[in-house]
């Protein structure tokens, strides 16, 4: 048996041990650990309350939430909640958000790209005062681009916010189905 050989079986010998070893780690397909509780079945998603001076960004991070929770789970989402009938609430509260120059044109000295950045926090907690998950800590960042042009200048401010608020509620809404 030769070097090449002796090398090849140890690898494939070492490669087959790995995949045993991993077959039991408790890896699962995503959307398969369910977590919650069984009796759950109605989620009040009041709007998330907005800690900062971005107009209106915890109504549209609320809107991405519940059409995600909709479109992901098998539970009723209400948006109000006086005759106490729901199992959990879903609260949110975005605690900073901030707009910042990250490139400057150096012929003309405008800005040329900017960064927001958002932080925000989350709980599902039960009807009896359970915190079922939580989160205290969500940051997410988008760069974007600003018309070089006067004439044709679009705000791209919100359009970055937008895509903040569609990246958060799908990690939300998969970090509560994982349990994470």
């Amino acid at each position: 048996m030769t070097a090449f050989q002796v090398a090849r079986r140890t690898m494939l010998a070492g490669i087959a041990v790995l995949l045993l070893a991993t077959g039991g780690c408790g890896y699962h397909t995503g959307g398969q650990a369910v977590r919650l509780p069984t009796d759950l079945h109605t989620l009040y998603v009041p709007t998330f309350i907005n800690g900062t001076s971005i107009y209106r960004i915890e109504q549209t991070i609320t809107e991405d939430v519940i059409r995600e929770l909709h479109d992901r789970t098998h539970y009723r989402v209400v948006t109000t909640n006086a005759d106490g009938a729901a199992d959990a609430t879903l609260n949110g509260t975005v605690t900073s958000a901030i707009i910042f120059p990250m490139t400057y044109d150096p012929a003309t000295g405008r800005i040329s790209s900017g960064m927001v950045s958002v932080s925000m926090r989350a709980s599902l907690v039960t009807s009896k005062g359970k915190v079922l998950w939580e989160n205290p800590n969500y940051v997410y960042r988008e760069q974007y681009q600003v018309s070089r042009d006067a004439p044709s200048f679009l705000e791209e401010e919100e359009p970055a916010l937008g895509r903040i608020a569609q990246s958060f509620a799908k990690t939300l809404v998969s970090d509560i189905l994982e349990a994470y």
